[in-house]
């Protein structure tokens, strides 16, 4: 039972993206909560994959850089090829960078509803002290969500950044296979590095704040 369970939270996380263009989130976490899934574990399981996506366009962005040095410093005949791997890391950066925009804006939905419905549900109280104390928590997991939140824009802002010069240096080799105008390029290498550093430090930073996260949901009282 627990096994179907989880597959079928599974098959349920990827239907986000059609439920929202079709303006159905809400009756996505009607039907995720009738198999026994509330909007905190949702939540938590698309702040993972939102992480997950961010570490791996960090490898992959990581790895466009180190095939564009190799490129530009390249001293055999085979220009073409190198340049192939390029734009095909490239291309792999990219389609990874729209995966994390597109995780972000999940985790960010489910957020918005899980905080409206928290908000809400304070009014039925009877006990002023249990409306006091869940009132407490929401601040202070809001608070924690929206430190998140922002970690995870900022990483996100700084991935064109880092891309736009890969995007140039391989449109600029496309018509340029030659030795001399590729090597001419090395000196774009050092900017390059210095965009995927401030990348890299934004991501960890970003990861690090997922995970602080998740685990005060888990720590949380239910």
């Amino acid at each position: 039972m627990q096994s179907h369970r989880r597959r079928l939270f599974a098959v349920l996380l990827l239907a986000p993206i059609s439920l929202t263009l079709s303006g159905c989130q809400t009756a996505y976490f009607a039907a995720m909560e009738k198999v026994g899934y509330a909007k905190r574990e949702i939540l938590a399981s698309r702040v993972k994959s939102a992480s997950e996506a961010q570490q791996e366009a960090k490898k992959e962005i990581v790895s466009a850089l180190e095939q564009f040095s190799r490129t530009v410093n390249y001293q055999g005949g085979e220009l073409e090829t190198q340049y192939k791997r390029l734009a095909s890391q490239l291309g792999d950066s990219e389609e990874a960078a729209a995966r994390v925009r597109s995780r972000i804006g999940d985790v960010e939905s489910v957020g918005d509803a899980l905080f409206r419905e928290w908000r809400q549900e304070l009014d039925k109280y009877a006990s002023p002290d249990l409306r006091r104390r869940s009132e407490q928590q929401l601040r202070a997991t809001q608070a924690r969500y929206s430190q998140m939140l922002t970690a995870m824009r900022q990483a996100e802002a700084r991935m064109e950044p880092a891309l736009r010069p890969l995007r140039d240096q391989v449109l600029f080799m496309k018509h340029n296979l030659n030795a001399r105008a590729i090597g001419a390029l090395k000196g774009e290498v050092v900017r390059v590095d210095a965009e995927v550093d401030r990348l890299v430090a934004d991501i960890n930073r970003a990861v690090s704040e997922a995970d602080r996260f998740v685990k005060s949901l888990d720590e949380a009282p239910q």
